[in-house]
């Protein structure tokens, strides 16, 4: 059986995004965001989404483009505090901005990933994140449900992938990018560096590739990158 190429054009890849999906964007920071597929989900313009990413950037870097040109309607995240204008357009009720623990955040996508309805935690229960969620007490100790997330499209950047779209992530940008990658009904990876079949180490998969729908070349790196280039 011949593998199929899943490398194709950067445009036809995000025209899979339409108005009001849930998108996940891999990245802790700068590490692993996609900076080219987002730049391209602006482009195109999709409007009413909802995004789901650990942290909204930097001011004029990734999610801020998407911020700026309105595109957003809802934010799942972490934090926000590197960046003045989602705090501002959350002040404003611009956009609606749900928290969550960093760790709760991942497993929440990896119950998604992994098919659960959610998880039981105790972080959190006497703190804001914690008001309206269903509650459940096990052996007398008290638990919030944390409902799991999937998304329709997950944007992640890895280092390496070969055309059938097995991925490798370099340092920390194996972060949120392999959880979400198993989280989404399509999954568009940009990458660094497109290898022949059988180049990588079966060690260094981190996404499998029959989790990745599209694959886009890298054919350089803008300046948002310039924190990780090596």
């Amino acid at each position: 059986m011949r593998l199929p190429d899943k490398v194709g054009a950067l445009e036809e890849a995000i025209a899979h995004i339409g108005d009001g999906a849930t998108v996940m964007i891999g990245g802790f920071g700068v590490p692993g965001t996609p900076f080219t597929l987002i730049r391209e989900l602006v482009r195109q313009g999709p409007r009413d989404l909802t995004i789901i990413k650990n942290d909204a950037n930097e001011t004029d870097m990734g999610v801020d483009h998407l911020l700026v040109s309105g595109q957003v309607a809802r934010l799942v995240t972490t934090h926000i505090g590197l960046n003045p204008r989602a705090i501002a357009m959350m002040n404003a009720g611009e956009i609606e901005v749900e928290f969550n623990a960093q760790g709760i955040l991942a497993e929440r996508i990896r119950a998604g990933g992994a098919g659960l309805g959610g998880i039981l935690t105790d972080i959190g229960i006497d703190t804001e994140l914690a008001d309206g969620k269903e509650r459940m007490e096990i052996d007398g100790k008290a638990y919030v449900v944390e409902s799991a997330l999937r998304a329709d499209v997950a944007l992640v950047h890895a280092d390496r992938a070969d055309p059938f779209g097995n991925l490798s992530f370099a340092a920390t940008a194996r972060n949120f990018n392999p959880l979400m990658a198993m989280a989404a009904t399509r999954v568009i990876a940009e990458v660094e560096r497109v290898v022949p079949l059988g180049a990588l180490h079966a060690d260094d998969v981190h996404t499998p590739g029959p989790f990745v729908d599209d694959l886009v070349g890298l054919t350089e790196l803008s300046e948002e990158y310039a924190v990780v280039q090596r």
